[in-house]
Parts: structure tokens; sequence; C-alpha cells
């Protein structure tokens, strides 16, 4: 395990980089920085009365908050971003202000502080309307969206910047996280956390498009897993692409079910709910499977956690927390 470090996370407020803290905290010293305007201070509030944990209220469009954050540290983990493609779709202006100049400015910070590795958070938008099955790193097709523009910008500067200044660049490919911490509410919120909550109010969630659309549900420890492992991992070149994903591709009408048939464990009058169907959105990708073999090779990872044994830990942890 990373241990003794002194660690920087940005979007540390957010879903998957509050699961990330609760990780390092065991034997790491951790500052998050997030503005919160989609993180949640709850997500973090388990972290306040630990000694080994800071946080920096703060922008990353901010170059000097950047700056200030990344003073003493050894690594940094960025996984601060304005996330959804229907978002960025409606204000493809904001999307870009925070995915690509907040990029470029904690980049430029951790390489001037001397740092000699940035973790941060890829996306399998980056493939867009590519075919081929399952999805290898190398191989993009044409980008959906802005905010898949966006992520492979930052793709592209990261590889520049390791070109440039020899900073270790890792770009960790997420394929449609899930777990605890993540956000049910608002027009943008994940399919998984927002079909619970709609379960749970006994509400009919809707699948936009046919249903057969399909996806490489990724539960969020897993993610954490290969955060960790990419700390210390021996490099091929010194910018690296990876996916990170289970390999195991489910189409969203079967994984509806799934939820159904897992939240009537808690509330048997969910299990007689069906989904409703509508028109399908624009950026949307028709079906997204990860190759995970350099993955393997480069950080040793293998996913603990399938989607199904995944959906019945988050049902549960949603059920447990619900307010």
């Amino acid at each position: 395990m990373l241990a003794g470090k002194n660690i920087l996370v940005t979007g540390g407020a957010g879903f998957i980089g509050s699961n990330l803290i609760e990780a390092l905290l065991e034997n790491n010293t951790v500052t998050c920085l997030d503005n919160f305007s989609t993180g949640y201070r709850e997500n973090i509030e388990r972290f306040l009365d630990n000694p080994r944990f800071t946080l920096i209220e703060g922008d990353i469009r901010d170059l000097e908050t950047c700056k200030n954050a990344v003073k003493g540290k050894d690594l940094v983990y960025q996984e601060a971003a304005l996330g959804s493609v229907p978002r960025s779709i409606a204000d493809p202006v904001t999307s870009t202000q925070v995915n690509v100049l907040g990029f470029v400015n904690m980049l430029t910070a951790a390489k001037d502080e001397g740092i000699k590795r940035f973790i941060y958070a890829s996306s399998s938008s980056t493939y867009g309307d590519a075919t081929y099955s399952p999805k290898i790193e190398d191989k993009k097709g044409n980008l959906l969206s802005p905010y898949a523009v966006t992520k492979h910008t930052n793709d592209l500067f990261a590889k520049n910047f390791s070109y440039l200044y020899g900073i270790e660049t890792i770009g960790l490919c997420y394929f449609n996280v899930f777990g605890p911490h993540q956000d049910p509410n608002g027009a943008y919120a994940a399919v998984i956390p927002k079909f619970i909550n709609l379960l749970f109010e006994h509400k009919q969630p809707t699948i936009f498009g046919d249903g057969k659309q399909s996806r490489d549900f990724t539960y969020v420890k897993n993610v954490v897993k290969a955060n960790i492992l990419a700390a210390e991992a021996q490099l091929e070149n010194k910018h690296e692409h990876i996916n990170i994903a289970c390999n195991e591709s489910i189409d969203l009408t079967t994984l509806t079910h799934c939820i159904i048939k897992s939240l009537s464990k808690y509330d048997e009058k969910i299990e007689n709910i069906q989904p409703l169907y509508a028109e399908a959105r624009k950026g949307d990708i028709k079906d997204s499977l990860a190759s995970i073999e350099k993955a393997r090779r480069l950080l040793h990872y293998s996913p603990e956690i399938l989607v199904e044994e995944g959906i019945e830990l988050t049902t549960e942890w949603f059920f447990n927390n619900r307010k």
C-alpha cells in the first residue's frame, strides 16, 4: 500500500475523490482541494477530525490556488472536473473552463513544484463513436460531446507536458464508475444512483434509448485501487493512458432490473416497478466495453468487485444513508 506520502486530491469532496481520500488516509497525509460546485461537504465530514487531513476550499481555475495547494506535496491526484455529457452540451463554455483551463493550471503547478507523478481522471467518453469492442487505449473514434473533447484535451496536454518537462502523467480512463457517495440528484446525476433514488420513491426510472445500449460499469473501490496502484507503478513511458474498468458489459435494461431486484429486499413494492423508455440523448455512445490488459500489465490491476456485487453494496449503502 502507498504510505508516508503527502498527497493532494483535487475534487476530493466529490464521489470518486472522497472514496479515494478515505483509502489514502489510512497511511498518508491528504489535502483536499474543492470548490464545492459539484462536490459535497458531507462527503468529507468524516475526515475533518483526522489530523492527517486538510481542506482547501478553492477553484482549480485560479492558478495561484493550484500553486498553493501543491506546495510540499509528493503526489497529485487530479479528480476535479465538471462531469456529464448533457451538461457539457448545454454549457460547453463552463465545462471547457473547468476541465481544460483548470487541468492545465494543476498540471503546471505540479510541474513547477517538482512533483514527479501526476495521476488524473480520464474518461471513456474519449473513445467517441468507435464501434470496435473492447476499447483499446490507442484506438479512438470521433468525439461526441464537448465533455469528451475536454477530456481528450487533458490527455493531449498531459502527454505534451511529459514530453516537454519530464513529469510522469497517468490518465486513468474510467468507465461508468458507481458506488457509495455518488450524487443521486439533479438533472445530470449518473444513472445508477438516480435510478436507486427514484425507485425508493416508487417512481419509474427512464432509460434514454431502447435499453439495449451497454456499459462497462465499474464499482468505485476498483477505481480507488487502480489509483493507489498507479502511484508507484513502473511505467513504460512518461505518459500513460490506461483503461480502468471490469471488462464486463451489461445493457441498461438488465442493469435496471438488477437494481430493482436488489432494492426489493428493502421495499417489496419496488419489485413490480418497470422502467420507462425515451428517445436517446445526443452525445451518448451506444456500447462501451474496456480492455483492461494494459492495466493488468502496468498496474497489476484486476477488478475485485464486479457489477452485480457492486449493485448490492451500493443499494445497501443508499438504503442505510437515506435522508
